[in-house]
């Protein structure tokens, strides 16, 4: 069971970590026809969940191992047969409404913490393929196939193991487009119905409102009252990105929120655009802020402001051992 063996293949060769994700490229209108379906895009953390003997393993989409944070989807994973994998979405739900933030607190836990921050903040997985069940690889099936299998099995069980919702109707679609966002769902990803897994390939189309987002702050640049740059973890992905120069208004902004903000261990690594990895100064989550992403010559992310900490994040108490 290492962490290094490669990506199998075969229709029946056993998946395992780390396993690379399929991807969505972006497209700025609902794309329509037949043959497609409509999953809303939720606003979390990409992983994998693979049922393996009598373990559970969840593999971010970076590959990283990340099972001990989320101890209660490792508890429901136990639910489901020997050999299966699941690729979907974690989401914490907050006043009805998904929170980046408290996912990414989630994921940043220390094995310590994690079952009492479990208890606060319980995730929830939004399943939307199946990769394999019964040491079975299914990403060579059809989505439609796949799609139905990951219904039937998930069915039975409930939350917080569930499949994300799915339409072919375009209109219906349009709706979930424009009324979703309200609880947080940031778009749309579509997908053919005849279409194969493809690991590590944007095959998917996914429809975002705006290009701006929320991102959760995990460490800085430069000093801790006048900052370069915001190093930053972006929704369906847990690699930190170092955003471009921060602007007069968010450098102020971030200087006043740092002040009152742990560090969080030695000096990390992240990768900025056009730059490679630089060094930061990370900090604890908690802190958020809204970005855009833009595209030049690099990839860029944006600060356009800071978000104040949630009342979860402005609370003393720890949270366990």
């Amino acid at each position: 069971m290492s962490a290094q063996q490669p990506d199998p293949s075969g229709p029946h060769a056993v998946l395992r970590p780390p396993l690379k994700v399929a991807l969505a490229e972006s497209v700025n209108v609902l794309p329509r026809g037949a043959g497609l379906a409509y999953e809303p895009k939720f606003d979390g953390h990409r992983m994998l969940l693979f049922r393996v003997g009598e373990d559970v393993l969840l593999q971010a989409r970076s590959g990283r191992i990340i099972t001990a944070a989320f101890p209660d989807l490792a508890e429901a994973g136990r639910q489901l047969p020997d050999g299966t994998v699941l690729d979907g979405e974690v989401v914490v739900w907050t006043e009805g409404r998904t929170d980046f933030a408290a996912v990414q607190r989630r994921a940043a836990a220390t094995p310590g913490r994690a079952p009492a921050l479990a208890r606060r903040l319980p995730a929830s997985y939004a399943a939307f393929d199946l990769l394999a069940v019964g040491n079975e690889d299914l990403r060579r099936l059809a989505y439609e196939k796949r799609r139905r299998r990951l219904v039937a099995l998930l069915g039975a069980l409930g939350p917080p193991l569930q499949p994300v919702p799915m339409t072919l109707d375009a209109a219906e679609a349009a709706t979930w487009y424009e009324t979703l966002p309200s609880i947080g769902v940031e778009g749309l990803v579509v997908k053919r119905l005849d279409q194969t897994y493809h690991s590590g390939s944007r095959a998917w189309l996914k429809l975002r409102h705006t290009s701006t987002r929320d991102a959760v702050v995990v460490g800085f640049t430069g000093a801790r009252t006048r900052p370069g740059a915001l190093v930053l973890v972006l929704p369906d992905d847990d690699t930190p990105v170092v955003s471009s120069p921060l602007s007069p208004a968010p450098r102020a902004q971030a200087a006043t929120a740092l002040a009152g903000r742990e560090s969080a261990g030695a000096t990390g690594t992240a990768m900025a655009a056009g730059l490679g990895e630089i060094a930061y100064q990370p900090v604890e989550p908690g802190l958020a802020a809204e970005v855009e992403q833009r595209t030049t010559r690099h990839a860029t992310t944006a600060v356009l402001r800071l978000r104040l900490p949630d009342d979860l994040d402005a609370e003393s108490e720890p949270y366990g051992t």
